[in-house]
């Protein structure tokens, strides 16, 4: 099934030149990127982005505090008070330096470009993926920094998270429609 989803190549990512590597790998995985632009987001963007929703907060609180305790660390705030803060952080980091936003569209797109990100925590992300290669960061350092972990990159992780979270980066005119060289390669259906 094609599908379309968000990626964010976030401030990290922008400052440290890594841009053209984390394009090339979506390309390169056939991949259709059908929207691109670089955005200094502002607070309304953010706020729309990481919205203020109790279960993403939740989700996001919980994952880092079975992250870091599977570490060996102590975490003393709950998953709501951890999703709060991290929510905090991620707008704050966002708002900081110019962002690159994509669609990306493809068979399984949000699938595929998940599993090319990697894990949120770069620190347990598999070899291969861009944060497993490019970001030494974890739970436990950013914490102890007082940021957010710095990742390099956000996908959407699922088809209807996609759909909202392009409608706050892109307007329906800047989606593009049009044939890759490969795609009649890719999607062919039957013989020959």
């Amino acid at each position: 099934m094609i599908e379309k989803t968000l990626v964010l190549i976030k401030p990290d990512g922008v400052q440290r030149g890594l841009v053209g590597e984390i394009i090339s790998r979506f390309e390169r995985a056939t991949l259709k990127i059908i929207a691109m632009k670089m955005v200094y987001a502002d607070k309304d963007i953010a706020g729309r982005h990481y919205a203020d929703d109790e279960a993403w907060l939740l989700s996001v609180g919980e994952k880092a505090k079975k992250s870091q305790e599977a570490d060996g660390h102590a975490v003393k705030e709950t998953p709501m008070q951890i999703g709060q803060r991290v929510r905090r952080q991620l707008m704050d980091y966002i708002t900081m330096s110019p962002t690159v936003a994509l669609v990306v569209e493809g068979h399984a797109a949000v699938r595929l470009v998940r599993k090319i990100v990697g894990g949120t925590s770069p620190h347990h992300a598999e070899p291969g993926t861009i944060r497993g290669d490019y970001s030494p960061d974890s739970y436990q350092l950013s914490d102890s920094s007082g940021r957010p972990i710095q990742n390099l990159i956000h996908a959407s992780g699922d088809p209807t998270e996609a759909a909202r979270e392009i409608k706050v980066w892109f307007t329906d005119k800047e989606l593009h429609a049009y044939k890759r060289v490969d795609e009649d390669l890719i999607y062919r259906m039957g013989g020959q």
